[in-house]
């Protein structure tokens, strides 16, 4: 009798090395693959359509790991590692795939020689435990000042580099400027949500810049433009009065009573926005419709009026000016009004937007105005700017850095080997290979710059081996360069991280020996609860 007898109609059942380990582990490399040769400055963008038809040009590994509709439950475990390493530090997914594939596809070498899954296993978690200690002694780099721009934009080339080589020189500084701008006083406080993106399109990429505020890219309501030392008050519901839940007829004799009308509302139309020019309100902020009788009001005491559709949108221009949103039309009190340096509306190429400009020091939001000729350029320049304040917020918790550019990995296989020799047993064949699994990054490198990977490798292991610890692969010229030169660093928490997550990632795969996958239920799929806004 088969395990799949005593099981429901359907339900499929797999055991074994051939059936279950391998085919997990082949599932994982054809997945890592994927996004392998998107590794790096010279990485292949992808092309990707999701389920609601959007198109995604990019090469950004956790965009390619969020809109795959991956199945295999295997596979599964590689795109949980990625997310969770967005999640945690925002940078170097691709290197957690990469490296978890690569681990698997070593252990598959091992597997088909006849080593059990848990030696390898046992094998690959102490590697990883040493790899970790080999990494910390590796630290080239350290930022000690948050605030020093100098010191952040040196490092922060890299983390934009690896997205947009031919701009890092210009977006590097701007990204650098909008996080200190942001940074509070406890460093370890930063809040990666307090930079934000208004993308415009028109112009380069090369034209974005910083405001210290916040960037709305719509215009304002009236013919108001622009307030000096501004007094903001926010209404969430709209301004317009409540309309009765029930219909009514009303019938007009003559001329006098349709002039009479709407008197009673116009007169309380005009005691309402009355009584909040009164609190010296002279911006408005709606978050719903504005009644064309509101804005006449409004417009007769000289308040500008900005209508906002997104709720999240709302909540930061709130945080922005440091006010409460207000949920019925009335007069607010003072602790419910936001204050603001400047509110006016800008052409930012062709398009109006409306600038909440602090100048004070510590301003709680502020703004990367990004150009760029189409949606998905700046797309792309938003997740380099996105992994650019990760970078940021990783480095106010810990500034050191080691070698970039494929250097670390090299150092990293190199001692592995020596470790490998002088580990007694079956473990020494899993580590020996978990050590050669960290070539992929350089070979990858290589590869994706149209290099000889084989030659590369070579002549990396050779300038180790002389003690050049930080030589890393130049992507421009082929050679082997040391990463001080050539200014790349890596971040050591996302390094450590990736390994991590990498490695524990391959072990729980190689840890499964049996399959049970049930029928799926019939019917439409559950929705996604995901986030509201596009920007969240």
């Amino acid at each position: 009798m088969q395990v799949a007898d005593m099981l429901k109609d359907g339900t499929k059942h797999f055991a074994g090395v051939h059936e279950a380990v391998l085919k997990n582990t082949d599932a994982a490399k054809k997945l890592a693959k994927i996004t392998r040769t998107s590794l790096g400055p010279n990485g292949m963008n992808k092309m990707v359509i999701n389920h609601l038809e959007k198109l995604f040009v990019t090469s950004d590994a956790a965009t390619i790991m969020r809109e795959l509709d991956v199945i295999h439950p295997a596979a599964k475990m590689l795109v949980m590692a990625a997310q969770q390493q967005e999640q945690e530090l925002g940078d170097a997914t691709n290197l957690v795939v990469v490296l978890a594939g690569e681990f698997l596809a070593k252990a598959e070498d091992l597997l088909l020689l006849g080593l059990h899954p848990s030696e390898i296993v046992s094998g690959y978690e102490k590697a990883g435990k040493k790899a970790l200690d080999i990494l910390e002694s590796l630290v080239t780099h350290k930022v000690e000042d948050v605030r020093d721009k100098e010191q952040v934009s040196k490092v922060m080339q890299s983390a934009i580099g690896s997205h947009l080589y031919d701009f890092k020189d210009s977006i590097a500084p701007s990204v650098t400027d909008a996080c200190i701008l942001v940074c509070p006083k406890n460093q370890k406080n930063f809040v990666v949500d307090n930079v934000r993106v208004a993308k415009v399109v028109g112009g380069a990429i090369s034209d974005t810049s910083v405001v210290k505020g916040f960037v709305l890219p719509r215009g304002a309501e009236g013919t108001i433009k622009h307030v000096k030392n501004a007094k903001v008050a926010v209404y969430a519901a709209g301004i317009d009065l409540g309309k009765t839940e029930t219909k009514g007829t009303v019938l007009i004799k003559n001329a006098d009573d349709l002039l009479n009308y709407s008197k009673g509302e116009e007169k309380e139309m005009e005691d309402i926005i009355k009584a909040i020019a009164e609190t010296g309100v002279n911006v408005v902020v709606s978050g719903a419709s504005v009644s064309d009788m509101a804005l006449h009001f409004l417009e007769r005491h000289g308040i500008m009026v900005v209508k906002v559709s997104s709720k999240f949108q709302l909540r930061r221009i709130c945080k922005s000016v440091g006010a409460t949103p207000i949920v019925k039309i009335g007069a607010p009190i003072q602790e419910e009004l936001g204050t603001c340096d400047e509110v006016t509306v800008d052409e930012i190429g062709s398009t109006p937007c409306s600038i909440f400009r602090q100048q004070k020091e510590g301003s709680s939001i502020a703004t990367l105005v990004v150009r760029g000729s189409t949606d998905n350029i700046m797309d792309d320049v938003e997740r380099a700017i996105d992994d650019g304040v990760n970078v940021y917020k990783s480095i106010c918790k810990d500034g050191r850095f080691v070698p970039g550019a494929g250097a670390t990995e090299i150092e990293l296989a190199r001692q592995l080997m020596s470790f490998a020799d002088s580990t007694p047993g079956l473990e020494q064949y899993a580590i020996r290979k978990y050590a050669e699994a960290y070539e992929v990054v350089p070979r990858t490198l290589a590869e994706n710059s149209g290099c000889n990977a084989v030659e590369v490798i070579s002549n990396l292991y050779a300038a180790h081996t002389k003690g050049s610890l930080s030589t890393g692969f130049d992507i421009e010229s082929g050679e082997a360069v040391e990463s001080e030169k050539l200014n790349v660093y890596d971040l050591l928490i996302s390094k450590a991280n990736a390994i991590r997550l990498a490695t524990s990632t391959a072990c729980t795969v190689l840890r499964v020996d049996q399959i049970i996958m049930s029928k799926p239920a019939g019917g439409p799929k559950p929705p996604k609860q995901g986030p509201m806004d596009a920007d969240d």
